[in-house]
């Protein structure tokens, strides 16, 4: 098996998944979000489903910490405590559950969440209290152990406190950060081989580091508006043709 590859993935397509580890990084690094959501489409499209959420998560945790790591001295340290004791009892409660739902199923979820994301009204939590943040903690770790791109709920919340642009961009990545932490624990606990993914998640996190440094160096030059609509088609016609998938192999199994 070649460093790069899994048996599973040929020599092209996990070239493939690097060069878009990059490309989705610039593209949230210059638009501000949705990389990890095409990410996460293409992988779930392309990948065993039971390695597509902890592989994700494992390279966007690669992503997070290294803004986190930027922007340390910004973070809101008493939301980053909250969130993360909500985030223990939402991973734990999804440590239960993650094992018995059907990868078919997890394949239509992820396709019907993402493009709820996309078009509907971006769930959130109007609750900014000590209690507010455990909940929102709990919740969206909770729904990332199933779906992976709760980054959007996360944000929003985050969004209702009112940051500055650089301790948003601090507490956002640790909150983040912590959760794909879980997510890895998680997944680890219950079987999942991380060592046999682990040089293509490297090299997606190499690569996506080089993505957000040209997405950051390019942030003022994009006509954001015209992309970002032209990039939700493209990512909205990737999930219809996940979920098609997803139901055809749910009902001829």
């Amino acid at each position: 098996m070649d460093i790069l590859t899994h048996d599973m993935l040929g020599p092209m397509m996990a070239v493939g998944l690097i060069v878009l580890a990059g490309f989705t990084s610039f593209i949230t690094a210059a638009f501000g979000a949705g990389g990890g959501l095409l990410l996460l489409v293409v992988m779930a499209s392309v990948m065993p489903m039971s390695a597509v959420i902890p592989v994700h998560g494992l390279v966007q945790l690669g992503s997070n910490a290294n803004r986190m790591l930027f922007t340390l001295k910004h973070i809101d340290v008493s939301m980053l405590l909250y969130f993360s004791a909500g985030g223990i009892v939402g991973a734990l409660c999804a440590s239960l559950l993650v094992t018995q739902l059907p990868l078919e199923l997890m394949k239509l979820v992820v396709g019907i969440f993402v493009l709820y994301l996309l078009w509907g009204a971006t769930p959130s939590i109007r609750e900014t209290s000590k209690l507010g943040r455990a909940i929102a903690g709990a919740i969206t770790t909770f729904l990332s152990m199933f779906v992976g791109a709760s980054g959007p709920m996360v944000g929003s919340f985050m969004y209702l406190n009112g940051y500055e642009k650089l301790r948003f961009t601090a507490t956002f990545s640790s909150c983040m950060t912590l959760q794909h932490c879980l997510k890895a624990f998680v997944y680890a606990a219950i079987g999942f081989a991380f060592w046999q993914w682990l040089p293509l998640i490297i090299a997606m996190v190499a690569s996506g580091a080089l993505g957000t440094w040209l997405g950051i160096k390019l942030l003022k030059k994009l006509p954001t508006e015209k992309f970002k609509l032209i990039f939700r088609v493209i990512l909205s016609l990737l999930c219809v043709k996940l979920i098609w998938q997803a139901t055809i192999q749910w009902l001829y199994p």
